[in-house]
């Protein structure tokens, strides 16, 4: 189990270090995606540090993954209100 637990730590780190990245590239698009990365980087990230009763990073990777899917939401809803 804890290797499993330090995969999906790594990964999320991973997919974090990947959706920053993205931001460097001026592609829309990419942006998008980086929105997805951070909300799944953080919450394999909090998964891990729940597990390691890493109580700190738990919660900033937590309060991580609820600001992008505010993000989320908000983009879908801007995106809804141009098509409209």
């Amino acid at each position: 189990m804890t290797l499993l637990i330090d995969i999906l730590g790594w990964s999320g780190s991973g997919l974090i270090i990947l959706a920053y990245t993205l931001t460097l590239i001026e592609n829309k698009k990419y942006l998008d995606y980086g929105k997805y990365l951070n909300l799944l980087g953080g919450l394999l990230i909090a998964i891990n540090c729940y597990y390691y009763n890493a109580i700190p990073p738990f919660a900033t990777n937590l309060l991580w993954s609820v600001i992008a899917t505010l993000t989320i939401y908000k983009s879908r809803k801007k995106r809804e209100m141009q098509q409209d």
